[in-house]
């Protein structure tokens, strides 16, 4: 852990955050700035910057997770699919390493890399969501 990382404080509890997943080696919580509501951040709980620092036996682990997450976006929310990605020092603007996993739906206005973003309505709605995915997770883990 890096006492100055703002995700190392998130996944340690330090700092509240709005998880939807967490287990030994993650920790996945709602994006503060979303491109949409639902966009997910995963995160190893280990301090690494980029994906090149991530260990090899903890990349299986990482990315199992990234998939069960993207599985739960798109049915918690009734998504057309997940946009998943990871910034490795440009704009990466926490320097730890972190999967950014984005409901998408046709139409729904990201072009390139220059995306709008849309916030949550209010704090309930952002629990409405955080909720819903949270419940999708546990409904996966349990039917595989």
């Amino acid at each position: 852990m890096d006492d100055s990382c703002i995700f190392c404080k998130l996944a340690s509890g330090e700092i509240p955050s709005h998880a939807v997943y967490q287990d030994a080696d993650t920790y996945a919580f709602l994006d503060n700035q979303p491109l949409f509501p639902g966009h997910v951040l995963l995160a190893p709980r280990g301090h690494y910057e980029t994906l090149g620092d991530l260990p090899v036996p903890l990349v299986g682990p990482v990315f199992t997770t990234a998939q069960l997450i993207a599985r739960a976006v798109e049915n918690a929310l009734d998504a057309e699919g997940t946009f998943v990605a990871i910034n490795n020092r440009v704009s990466q603007t926490v320097p730890h390493l972190h999967i950014h996993i984005v409901p998408r739906r046709r139409r729904d206005g990201l072009k390139g890399f220059f995306w709008p973003r849309h916030d949550y309505q209010d704090d309930s709605a952002r629990e409405t969501v955080r909720d819903a995915i949270e419940r999708e997770i546990k409904k996966l883990l349990i039917t595989g």
